[in-house]
């Protein structure tokens, strides 16, 4: 489990091809390694990784054809959000995220407003329904709060530190982003789905 609070940028230094899928080594820059043992969960772009090796610079993961295939990927020189998994102890800053992206959106709009960003983003249709005004949602891992929605589009306002903690801020139109909607709208679904 994560919070949706980034807490570095790092870097995509290497992708090998691995039996099932890729080896992606990742640079950390400012994320803090203590405490992290082969085997922990990181967070890289809102995507849940296994670390199996750890380096002073940051560490390995595997990451399977299933995850490549309803993510956006991953790329050898991209900068990627990053996140250890939530401990118990640790405060809950943004919503309880899992790490396990529902599909990818695309980049409509991301224009100046004020200080501030304002970023448009098309959700699949099979996602759309997740997603509501003034709920959360992860985008590249980051807990953001949605403002409205049209259709399967969905606006949301980046403020000054969220675009210089993150890697949104090198969004363009068209862009891919991992998404993953609340876990509550999903639960709410089944559950409500169960009582038909």
């Amino acid at each position: 489990m994560f919070t949706g609070i980034i807490a570095a940028v790092g870097t995509v230094r290497e992708v090998q091809p691995a039996a099932g899928g890729v080896r992606i080594a990742i640079d950390t820059a400012m994320l803090d390694l203590a405490g992290v043992s082969p085997g922990d969960s990181i967070a890289v772009d809102g995507v849940c990784l296994t670390a199996v090796e750890l380096q002073s610079s940051g560490f390995e993961a595997d990451v399977s054809q299933e995850t490549l295939h309803c993510t956006s990927g991953f790329t050898a020189g991209a900068r990627v959000n990053l996140e250890k998994s939530l401990r118990l102890a640790d405060p809950l800053g943004g919503h309880l995220v899992s790490g396990h992206v529902d599909g990818v959106g695309i980049v409509t709009r991301f224009e100046a407003s004020g200080e501030n960003r304002l970023l448009a983003i098309a959700a699949p249709r099979e996602l759309a329904k997740y997603i509501a005004r003034k709920g959360s949602v992860a985008v590249n891992g980051v807990s953001l709060t949605v403002n409205a929605v049209d259709g399967s589009v969905f606006e949301i306002n980046l403020i000054p530190h969220t675009l210089q903690a993150t890697n949104l801020n090198r969004l363009t139109l068209g862009s891919r982003v991992n998404l993953e909607v609340d876990l509550l709208a999903r639960y709410a679904e089944r559950l409500t789905g169960a009582s038909k």
